[in-house]
Formats: C-alpha cells, sequence, structure tokens
C-alpha cells in the first residue's frame, strides 16, 4: 500500500497525532500526556515532524523529533508497522542529521519502546539505536506506572499558609514557566510552549494544580491529562521548587491531584519515570502506583556529547 507523508501544518495535526496514539494504547506509549508534548517548541519548526497517510486520505503514522525531550516520538497503526516503521526510522535519520548544528539537534537521540515489542525493537536495533539498560553507570530504562482511581489517597496536610488550587490561566503562565525551568534546571521550558499547552482542547483547569506559598510565589505544580472519555488520567509533569522540598509539596500536590481525579470519576491513573528507585519512582509507588510495562530506552548517536 503506498503511503504519502508531509510535515507537520499546525494544531489540526495536533489532534489527528494524539487521536491516532489513542486508539492504540498496547502499542503506543506516549497517548495521554500528547497535549502536552505537541505543544513544545520543537514543532515551531513544521520540519521536525512528520505524518503519513494512507490512500484514503487517513492518518497512518507520524512522527516528531522533539528536542526538549532528547526522544523520536512516533505513534501508528500496528497493521502499518512492517511498512512504516522503516520509513520512520529513515525520515529521523535524515532529520536528525539535518538538524544537527541548529538549536533543534542533539549529538544523540532517544526511543521508548515496551519490553514486549519486540518487531519494533528488531527495527530499531536495524537503524542503529542500541538499547541502554546495562550500559554500565549510564544505564537507563523507565517503566509506566498505574493505581486504581478509587484507591484511598493518602493524607498529607497542606502546610500552614500554602493554598493548593488550580493554576490562574494565561495571566499566571509565565510565573508557571520560571517555576518549571527551575524544578529541572532548565529552560527548555518556555511562555509559547505552556501557552499552547493551555489552550488545548483535551486540557481540563481544574487538573493544572500548582501549590501557592504563604508569599504568594508557585511553590509546586501537578498537571494531569485525560483520555478522551474520561477513564484514565496521566500525569505530566509533577515537580517542587527546591526551597520548599523539605515541605514535601510535590507529594501534597499530587495527593490532592489525585483526590480531584477521583471526584471527576477517573477509573485509572498512570505516570511514566525512570525504572530506578529514586525519589520520584519512591514517591509515586507510596502513592499506590504499580509498575505495569517495563520501558527499554534506545540511543542512536549523531555527534560528540
Amino acid at each position: 500500500m503506498p503511503f504519502t507523508h508531509r510535515p507537520f501544518h499546525g494544531d489540526p495535526d495536533r489532534l489527528l497525532m494524539s487521536a491516532l496514539a489513542y486508539r492504540f494504547p498496547a502499542d503506543n506509549l506516549r497517548r495521554l500526556d500528547l497535549p502536552y508534548r505537541l505543544s513544545s517548541w520543537a514543532l515551531d519548526d513544521p520540519e521536525n515532524a512528520c505524518l503519513w497517510f494512507d490512500q484514503a486520505g487517513e492518518l497512518a503514522a507520524w512522527a516528531t523529533l522533539q528536542t526538549p525531550f532528547w526522544t523520536l516520538d512516533y505513534a501508528f497503526s500496528p497493521d502499518v508497522e512492517a511498512a512504516l516503521h522503516p520509513q520512520i526510522l529513515a525520515w529521523a535519520d535524515q532529520r536528525a542529521r539535518a538538524i544537527l548544528d541548529t538549536p533543534y539537534g542533539h549529538p544523540a537521540w532517544f526511543v521508548m519502546v515496551f519490553k514486549h515489542q519486540a518487531g519494533r525493537i528488531r527495527g530499531l536495533e536495524a537503524a542503529g539505536f542500541a538499547c541502554q539498560a546495562d550500559v554500565g553507570e549510564d544505564s537507563w530504562s523507565k517503566v509506566l506506572l498505574q493505581r486504581h482511581a478509587a484507591q484511598p489517597v493518602p493524607a498529607y496536610r497542606v502546610p500552614a499558609g500554602c493554598t493548593v488550587r488550580p493554576l490562574s490561566g494565561e495571566d499566571e503562565a509565565a510565573a508557571y514557566v520560571a517555576l518549571h525551568q527551575s524544578v529541572f534546571e532548565s529552560k527548555n521550558m518556555t511562555l509559547p510552549w505552556k501557552l499552547r499547552a493551555l489552550r488545548y482542547p483535551a486540557r481540563r483547569p481544574i487538573l493544572d494544580l500548582v501549590v501557592a506559598a504563604p508569599d504568594g510565589r508557585l511553590a509546586a505544580f501537578c498537571v494531569c491529562w485525560l483520555s478522551e472519555d474520561g477513564r484514565e488520567a496521566q500525569v505530566e509533569p509533577l515537580g517542587c521548587h527546591k526551597d520548599f522540598r523539605r515541605f514535601a509539596l510535590g507529594r501534597v500536590a499530587l495527593a490532592q491531584a489525585l483526590l480531584r481525579l477521583q471526584e471527576i470519576g477517573v477509573e485509572q491513573v498512570i505516570v511514566e519515570t525512570d525504572s530506578y528507585r529514586d525519589t520520584a519512582f519512591r514517591l509515586y509507588e507510596s502513592m499506590g502506583f504499580q509498575v505495569i510495562r517495563d520501558v527499554l530506552v534506545y540511543r542512536k548517536d549523531y555527534g560528540k556529547m
């Protein structure tokens, strides 16, 4: 079956891309958090994404080089994997080389894949990607965790003077960006990125939570994204400013988010994190999340790190 392809065309494509990934939950790690990821500034250059269409004009696959995350994200219908997975990886290889010395480029790109996806793994290895699960001290793998939303949520007292509330829309976007940059020690999050995410149709304002300190500063955040049917949610991102970590405000924000998800009838909550037992893993585990999928990280180098 012949396919046509083209670069990214803006907001209508974002919705198409999200819908395709959502249709195949067992095959696509990137699903519920796509409103967040597809709002990133990597797509300010339309050539950093590619969409493939079948003869009927239906979207069959897409791929993006996500500069802020150093990842190649993609999704496709399972019945076109044999035909399009090699094309996706060939497109990504060409694009990664073309942008290497630009603000969008990186010396290495990573792909996340479920451990059971043998065919996809063979394709990645044939294209020159290598698994990072056992490479010494820099080994890297991830997990997908899930909790039943109806489980009791551990009670964590909101510190005196602090307030947990939804972000005050676009008027508070700049303050959120400053907090996000501080938490992750990176300038990757930008105001246009956050504004696009705030305007995404799938966003639910009550699930874009922040914790305000007694002096009014934003101290922590927890954002959740809902599936189309409202039965599933994903936590992404979650963070707390270093000045407030002794008050466990990240834990407070997550607990409050889980309570709100219960209130609106969500059944399952998922989150993706690194597989080693660091602070994030232990936090999610303490909140009742359990590992449901192992996620392997594959890497391909394009220059010196």
